[in-house]
C-alpha cells in the first residue's frame, strides 16, 4: 500500500504537469501564439474531438444521401424500385391466376365438358333433380291470398304518393331469344348436352341474348363457326354451328344485335340449326329457364 501511493502521485503529477506550446515566427523567432497544456487536457480534448467526429460521421451516414456512396449501403431509390416491383409481381400473379381460371372456363364452354368432379355434389344433384321435379305450371295455384292482396293494396297506396319512388326503376336482367322456333334437342344434363338446338333456315339472323363483349369468334372443326359472349353477373352465352360470323373478338354487342347467321358448319352438325348454351359462373344452365324461344 505504501508503494502504490507514491506511484499514483507520480502518475497524477505526470498528467497534470504543465507544458507550454509556443508557435514562433521562423525568421524572427517572434512568439505568435502559445498554449499552456498538460497531458490530461490533451487526452480529454483528443478524445472529445474523436467522439465528435464519430457522431458527425454517423449522422451523415444515417440521415443524408451520402450513405449511398459508401460500399455496403443500398440506395433509397433502389429500395423504392424493389418495393414497387414486389407489389407489381404480386399483382401479376393474381392477374395470371384469374386469367388461367378464366381461360379454363372458356375451354370448358367450347368443349362442353363438365365432369361431376368439377361440380359440387350438391350442385350436381340439384341440377339433375331440377329437370325431374319441375312442377307443372298448370297445376300450381298462382292466385294471391288474403295477406298478399292486403300487402298489394298497401304498397299501391304508398306508391301513389311517393314521388321519389316513381323516378327510380329496378334494373332487371332480361335475356333476348337469339332465334325463334321449336327446340329439336333439349337441354339434358345426364347426356351432357348443355344446350338447346333450334333448327331453321340457313342465313337466319342469330342475335345476342344480352349486352356483352365477344370473347371468342372463330372456326372450330367440330362446331364450325362459334361465337361466345360474356355478359354481366358471370353469364356466358355460346352460339355454335353458325354459317358466318358478323362480330369479332373484343367487340361490344347489344341485346338483340345480329352476331351471326344460322348455318350447318362443323363435323357434329345434323342440319341447319343453332346450338345455344348458357353458362353461369363456369357451370351450364338450362336456357329454357330464362328464355322463351317460341
Amino acid at each position: 500500500m505504501s508503494e502504490s501511493k507514491p506511484k499514483r502521485k507520480k502518475l497524477a503529477k505526470k498528467l497534470l504537469h504543465k507544458y507550454r506550446l509556443v508557435i514562433l515566427n521562423e525568421d524572427t523567432f517572434e512568439e505568435r501564439l502559445s498554449f499552456r497544456l498538460n497531458r490530461l487536457n490533451v487526452f480529454v480534448v483528443g478524445t472529445s474531438f474523436a467522439v465528435f467526429l464519430i457522431a458527425i460521421t454517423t449522422m451523415f451516414i444515417a440521415f443524408t444521401p451520402l450513405r449511398e456512396y459508401i460500399p455496403g449501403y443500398s440506395s433509397t431509390e433502389l429500395k423504392r424500385q424493389v418495393a414497387d416491383l414486389t407489389f407489381k409481381t404480386d399483382s401479376l400473379v393474381n392477374v395470371l391466376d384469374y386469367n388461367d381460371r378464366y381461360i379454363e372456363n372458356v375451354k370448358r364452354v367450347l368443349t362442353g365438358e363438365v365432369s361431376p368432379a368439377d361440380m359440387d355434389a350438391e350442385a350436381l344433384e340439384d341440377s339433375l333433380t331440377k329437370e325431374k321435379e319441375r312442377p307443372d305450371p298448370s297445376e300450381v295455384d298462382l292466385s294471391p291470398g288474403k295477406e298478399d292482396l292486403a300487402l298489394r293494396e298497401e304498397v299501391a297506396l304508398e306508391d301513389k304518393y311517393n314521388l321519389v319512388g316513381k323516378s327510380l326503376s329496378k334494373v332487371n336482367f332480361v335475356l333476348f331469344p337469339p332465334v325463334s322456333g321449336a327446340i329439336s334437342n333439349a337441354y339434358n344434363l345426364e347426356e351432357k348436352h348443355f344446350a338447346v338446338d333450334i333448327p331453321g333456315a340457313s342465313g337466319t339472323p342469330v342475335k345476342a341474348a344480352a349486352d356483352g363483349i365477344v370473347i371468342f369468334a372463330e372456326w372450330t372443326v367440330e362446331t364450325g363457326y362459334v361465337c361466345i359472349i360474356e355478359h354481366s353477373f358471370g353469364l356466358i352465352s355460346v352460339y355454335k354451328h353458325n354459317g358466318s360470323l358478323s362480330k369479332s373478338q373484343g367487340e361490344l354487342v347489344k341485346a338483340g344485335e345480329v352476331i351471326a347467321t344460322m348455318g350447318n358448319t362443323g363435323e357434329l352438325t345434323t342440319g341447319p340449326h343453332l346450338h345455344f348454351e348458357l353458362w353461369s359462373n363456369g357451370y351450364p344452365v338450362n336456357p329454357t329457364d330464362y328464355i322463351d324461344f317460341d
